[in-house]
């Protein structure tokens, strides 16, 4: 039994030299976090969480889920400066709790980051479909479906990740390039709506302001209220722990990480406050249950250039989501490999890119064909409570590696220990209680085929198994 929870002391000396090039700053590091978390939520279920969930009150949803992020994220910043390693929650895990559970929580990640992925993709497709008819121009309607949809194939969600999969492989500089220029091309999308629309605004659209209560579970398992739009939202905020991923290619982590963490955390939880604000002022909130919330609004108050430029704007918002959500993939797998949890070959390293290029393929392969031949728009609950978990157990993390632990240089601390982390553990898993329970027996589900395959696999080729070089 003591197998199963034995732990990996990381540190920034053991982990100095990994093979990954390092050259991202703080600066860098700040804008990976904007990049993954501006984009489907403040473009999307803003008003679908405002129309089903919690009404002109969906500014109160952001508020929830943003505390809760913040308390995780200064947990996550003070296990980033302290432990380093790439892999983020799972190497935490691995020092905090043991091996067993550092898999469950890299097993869930995997599921979190490429499902985001392939979801995003689809919705990218969609946006990229109509931007084309806009031009004139129009594909196949078998070529832009999945089969249970009527059609052959979404090519344009597999093209977008087989592009995507060809950036992340030539070099994490290169991607983090195409990133900055994408993210200032979303801030200043969204800055240009809130300027146009803020002189429109009818506060009569914020009465009544809490339609929904706070929470209701209907006989169907449906929730609603307030809290149930922060459940929903959440997935709006998940980009700052692609950060933490990114913390063997940082040149400075213990200062770096902390830092690119909480500021995309703050910058993007005004913006998305804002963005909620004013879109329900512009439009009452019972019409904004549409693909694209934001550029409906623009239409609605006669702003057509507006509206063409925000849709512009969520074409490039999305491609920033997945190439993190990407990037952050790929150095979870090869986090996990390097442990001897799943096999050496995604392990790799690429000369020229120092990349783990054999990972970013296969990964692109698997994640392409879900993009491209699986309607995945029921699976942002999924994405969530596996944030969720991964996000409690990083609280929880810190306060025992605070207690067997003592010794670990800690460039940031979480304040007011153990208030913070506890703060952050209880918020998180009281999210997770908010989500409907068809999305709790998918998650445990998945939890169960990971368990199986450590016992066949990583349990035996662990580097801490006896016998394991």
């Amino acid at each position: 039994m003591k197998q199963l929870f034995r732990t990996r002391t990381f540190s920034h000396d053991d982990l100095r030299d990994s093979g990954l090039k390092r050259c991202l700053s703080a600066f860098d590091l700040s804008l990976l976090g904007i990049g993954a978390i501006i984009g489907t939520g403040i473009f999307v279920l803003t008003g679908i969480a405002a129309a089903t969930q919690a009404g002109p009150a969906v500014i109160l949803s952001f508020a929830v889920a943003g505390m809760a992020c913040a308390f995780a994220a200064l947990s996550y910043s003070e296990l980033a400066g302290s432990l380093g390693g790439c892999g983020s929650a799972y190497g935490y895990s691995y020092s905090a709790f043991g091996e067993l559970i550092a898999w469950i929580i890299g097993w869930n990640l995997l599921m979190e980051y490429g499902m985001s992925v392939a979801a995003v993709a689809n919705g990218w497709s969609g946006y990229f479909i109509n931007a084309l008819q806009a031009l004139g121009l129009e594909l196949p309607a078998a070529l832009t479906a999945a089969p249970s949809k009527g059609g052959l194939v979404n090519l344009p969600a597999m093209a977008i990740v087989i592009a995507l999969t060809v950036l992340l492989a030539i070099g994490v500089r290169e991607s983090v390039r195409i990133n900055a220029a994408m993210v200032f091309v979303k801030l200043l999308t969204i800055i240009i709506f809130l300027v146009v629309s803020v002189g429109a605004v009818n506060p009569d659209n914020w009465t009544p302001f809490m339609p929904f209560g706070w929470f209701d579970r209907a006989a169907d398992g449906h929730t609603s209220g307030v809290l149930a739009g922060a459940a929903m939202v959440f997935f709006a905020y998940i980009g700052f722990d692609a950060v933490t991923t990114a913390a063997e290619e940082a040149r400075d982590p213990q200062r770096d990480l902390p830092v690119g963490i909480l500021s995309s955390l703050a910058i993007c939880t005004v913006f998305y406050m804002a963005v909620a604000a004013v879109l329900t002022g512009v439009v009452p909130y019972t019409d904004l249950n549409v693909s694209s919330p934001v550029a409906h609004a623009l239409l609605e108050i006669g702003h057509r250039w507006a509206s063409g430029l925000v849709a512009a704007g969520v074409i490039a918002g999305l491609i920033t989501v997945m190439l993190v959500c990407f990037y952050g993939l790929t150095r979870i797998i090869f986090a996990m490999a390097r442990d001897g949890l799943l096999p050496p070959f995604f392990g790799l390293i690429q000369d020229r890119t120092r990349t783990p290029v054999t990972t970013i393929v296969l990964t692109g392969i698997v994640i392409a064909f879900f993009a491209g031949f699986v309607p995945l728009g029921e699976l942002a609950e999924m994405v969530n409570i596996g944030t969720l978990f991964a996000f409690t157990m990083v609280c929880i993390g810190v306060i025992v590696l605070r207690h067997t632990r003592p010794e670990l240089v800690r460039p940031f601390k979480a304040p007011w220990h153990p208030l913070i982390p506890l703060a952050g553990a209880l918020s998180c898993g009281a999210l997770m209680s908010f989500l409907p329970a068809v999305t709790w027996w998918r998650f445990l589900s998945w939890l169960g085929i990971g368990v199986v395959v450590y016992f066949i696999y990583g349990y035996r080729k662990s580097k801490l198994a006896p016998g394991i070089a």
